[in-house]
């Protein structure tokens, strides 16, 4: 089930979808809601991507996509041409007729990797300390040498970059980065912060994926690169 305005937001985003090829702007989709703020369309994108009708594409501008239709929409999954039927699909019985092509399913390999407390996607918190927990990896997931661990995130300033308010973020220990990186920055090693990494001459620009929050510049003395993004897991 849906709410009124929801369902407006999906309907929105669809037709904007047919028609140019792209999802609308926040602005778009605030002006058209008739809301008065972009933290109400964050909330409706929440929820419609909780019920599995959208999802965030991470690193990408305007990143959402429709997996599926409600039925007062036609029902329809993407690239669908009628009403979406479940399909239930027996396993237990040898005689099922295997898909053409079908490949045989390899085992996930898994890695557990420490979860070092939590960082502020928003207004930086205090240091990362101690870790408190473990959370199990996909091991494809563990890109490039060095060490990885996980964090906790807390707040909404890179919500756009697809990275939401509970998430776990896996990180791979580094003190260098390129531009446009997502990076764990140490601020006068006293914070850490999840932001969008930039060089600007002497200084270092942290920017936030959310028009809500300021791009903080700061002496390059005082921002120490503890690694980069590498991967999210996210709990329903």
């Amino acid at each position: 089930m849906l709410t009124k305005k929801q369902l407006d937001l999906l309907e929105f985003i669809h037709k904007r979808v047919q028609r140019d090829g792209v999802p609308p702007s926040f602005d778009e989709m605030k002006d058209a809601l008739d809301l008065r703020s972009k933290s109400g369309i964050h909330r409706l994108i929440t929820a419609l991507e909780e019920r599995g009708f959208i999802r965030r594409l991470a690193h990408r501008a305007r990143a959402l996509e429709i997996i599926k239709l409600p039925e007062s929409m036609g029902g329809d999954t993407i690239g669908g041409s009628g009403g979406f039927t479940p399909r239930v699909i027996d396993g237990d019985r040898p005689e099922a007729a295997q898909p053409a092509n079908a490949q045989p399913v390899a085992p996930v390999h898994a890695l557990e990797l420490p979860v070092m407390g939590r960082i502020a996607a928003g207004v930086p918190i205090e240091a990362i300390a101690h870790a408190s927990h473990n959370v199990a990896v996909p091991g494809d997931m563990i890109a490039g040498p060095g060490q990885h661990y996980a964090l906790e995130v807390k707040g909404d300033s890179m919500i756009e970059a697809g990275i939401n308010d509970g998430d776990v973020v896996v990180i791979r220990e580094t003190s260098t980065a390129d531009n446009g990186d997502i990076v764990v920055a140490l601020v006068d090693d006293q914070e850490a912060t999840l932001k969008k990494f930039y060089r600007r001459g002497n200084a270092i620009a942290l920017e936030a994926a959310n028009p809500a929050y300021e791009t903080r510049v700061l002496p390059e003395d005082q921002v120490k690169v503890q690694g980069r993004l590498v991967g999210l897991i996210r709990t329903y």
